[in-house]
């Protein structure tokens, strides 16, 4: 479950004056520069600091070559091991203060639970600094430390010691961790025949009963079913507004805007941002969509049908730029480049924007005339169509058909020929995300 420690002072890190995880925690007043920060915080810039990082750094050596047998290594004994640096952490600094809910969010591999363990003393920094002020509780992976063979109350028991609760005080709270996790009835039951939604709850239910300043917490807010997620929810609130000083990692944008009241977006290993939940949001769905990484193929734009070509299909963004995914909100533009193989007096040059259920949202085009060009349309010169789209599309992902079709049969047809995504933090379930204001009357009162 994690255990528990009470830090005052300076963990120094690197070179010779790093401390092992192994090593007894330094006790030490909490000096004057604690107090100081790094960077101008928005809100209470008096109140002490609970955590400070400066230019954390945490490497991993990867070997090149696996060693998967006995006989190979009794074989190769003294080969040369290859590895390769994976630098989890960068020069991380950051500051949290006592009472704030912080977030840090990431993609994948971004380094976020590296630096929960660090923070935890689990993991020892190859350089850097650590400050805690404060009893500090990591809660990594929820149930870690429960005994299968034992019932519930024998690992509440056990796991309330852990955590620095005496033995009185835990049986003290036995009842109440039970009837939070709502295993009242199969309390006296073994772990080994719980369910996995049994033993997270439970989980969950014991470190609410940690009696720390500060909390490590690792994605553990998709607990249970929906009503005991909303009890987990009151819990978080409960613990805001009691000043505990937070620190939780989550993929979930829509919790980091609901509880923190600061995020840190991490990428390769770097601070990336540092500020307002939204717009750590923000830029964590610019991080995740920026680089096409969704995993679908882009679909082919280019296509020859008869009399024209489509050459190329893509959505730009503000600057021009080409992108496959926009923030709701944003302008959308589509690009057409088209291609005349024959003359032509007038050609339609249209698109349909469909969902990813094949739902017609929007049909939209342009008619290329001879007027526009003060003569007759260019034939085999690439001719560039751009639309300006006012987006209120909801989140999720778009395909747009493309077509062209023109007098003496020019007809070219693309389906999907352009794939986006719109991403966001606000969610509807409905096909489009508009601005709704309301007016609200009082009538006058009846006889």
């Amino acid at each position: 479950m994690g255990a528990s420690m009470r830090l005052f002072g300076t963990l120094a890190l690197g070179g010779a004056q790093a401390t092992s995880a192994s090593d007894p925690p330094p006790t030490m007043s909490v000096n004057d520069e604690l107090t100081t920060p790094l960077t101008p915080l928005a809100a209470a810039p008096d109140t002490p600091l609970a955590i400070r990082v400066e230019d954390l750094h945490k490497s991993f050596r990867i070997p090149t070559h696996r060693v998967d047998s006995l006989k190979e290594r009794a074989v190769h004994p003294f080969a040369a091991r290859e590895y390769r640096e994976l630098h989890a952490l960068d020069g991380i600094s950051f500051e949290i203060r006592q009472g704030e809910f912080f977030g840090i969010v990431g993609r994948n591999g971004s380094g976020k639970s590296t630096l929960l363990k660090l923070l935890a003393s689990i993991y020892r920094a190859d350089a850097g600094r650590i400050q805690i002020a404060g009893r500090l509780a990591p809660f990594i992976e929820l149930g870690v430390g429960f005994n299968q063979e034992l019932t519930a109350r024998e690992n509440v028991l056990l796991n309330g010691v852990m955590m620095g609760l005496t033995p009185n005080e835990v049986r003290e709270r036995e009842d109440a961790v039970i009837d939070f996790a709502e295993l009242h009835d199969f309390a006296d039951l073994k772990l080994k025949n719980y369910s996995s939604g049994m033993l997270v709850r439970l989980a969950f239910s014991v470190m609410l009963q940690a009696d720390a300043d500060i909390l490590l917490i690792d994605e553990v807010l998709a607990v249970g079913d929906a009503s005991f997620q909303q009890k987990c929810a009151d819990a978080f609130h409960d613990m805001k507004a009691a000043g505990k000083t937070i620190v939780l990692v989550t993929h979930d944008m829509t919790a980091a805007e609901q509880y923190c009241h600061r995020a840190m977006l991490l990428a390769d290993g770097k601070v990336r941002y540092i500020g307002k939940p939204e717009a750590a949001a923000r830029e964590y769905l610019k991080l995740n969509f920026e680089t096409g990484g969704d995993g679908k193929p882009a679909p082919e734009s280019s296509a020859e049908g008869e009399g024209a070509r489509l050459l190329h299909c893509a959505v730009l963004d503000a600057e021009g730029t080409e992108v496959n995914s926009l923030e709701t909100r944003d302008e959308l533009r589509v690009l057409a480049e088209v291609e005349l193989l024959q003359p032509c007096h007038a050609v339609q040059v249209g698109f349909v924007l469909i969902n990813e259920d094949e739902l017609g949202i929007l049909e939209f085009g342009e008619l290329l005339t001879e007027e526009m060009f003060g003569g007759p349309i260019p034939v085999n010169r690439p001719i560039k169509v751009t639309a300006k789209i006012e987006n209120r599309l909801a989140v999720g992902r778009y395909y747009l058909h493309s077509g062209i079709s023109g007098y003496g049969g020019i007809s070219v047809n693309v389906p999907k020929a352009l794939s986006f995504i719109v991403f966001g933090t606000g969610h509807t379930r409905g096909l489009i995300s508009p601005d709704v204001t309301y007016d609200v009357q009082l009538g006058e009162e009846g006889p």
